[in-house]
């Protein structure tokens, strides 16, 4: 099972304010769920809170929401008390799971950092200084795989998508 981490980040590592994303990215939606579909999605309550009622649970997608309060209810998706139960969950699972998402927020990030396997990272050329959430720092156990090509979004904003390993795997060259 590999598991990733998919984000989007503005300059600072800005991925939210006040629960929400600031800004407005439909080639990043389009680029998240055509990297999700079919592969379980790990959030957290918050992440869960922010998504719209219409898109809970995500769909295509088996969806889990990390949570301490043991009573909250996230319908149609499973809550889970902590990102080692799910994890912990999904590789004994004997099904057809081979690639896992971690989707947010910041402090599950974090959390997921020494599990991951691979991120996928959204650079978007914005900033934002009343940000209040914040992507992981990416260490120098990490390697960039493919920089991503810069391209502008029809809203204006310019954004590249990244692809980090947890060092290189045989066939795959960092990017100087």
């Amino acid at each position: 099972m590999i598991l990733g981490m998919i984000w989007a980040e503005a300059r600072g590592g800005a991925i939210g304010r006040d629960g929400e994303m600031p800004w407005r990215l439909p080639e990043d939606a389009a680029f998240f769920k055509e990297q999700t579909l079919g592969a379980p999605v790990i959030m957290g309550r918050g992440t869960w809170e922010s998504l719209p009622a219409r898109f809970r649970p995500l769909p295509g997608r088996e969806n889990f929401v990390v949570t301490s309060t043991a009573s909250y209810d996230a319908p149609g998706a499973t809550v889970v008390p902590s990102l080692e139960s799910v994890l912990d969950e999904l590789a004994r699972d004997s099904g057809p799971h081979d690639r896992v998402w971690i989707m947010g927020g910041g402090q599950l990030y974090r959390a997921g950092m020494p599990f991951a396997d691979e991120l996928v990272v959204t650079r978007i050329g914005l900033d934002v200084p009343d940000a209040d959430t914040f992507a992981p720092e990416i260490g120098p156990e990490w390697t960039l795989v493919d920089p991503g090509t810069p391209e502008t979004s029809r809203t204006g904003l310019e954004y590249r998508f990244e692809r980090w390993r947890m060092g290189a795997s045989q066939g795959e060259r960092p990017v100087a």
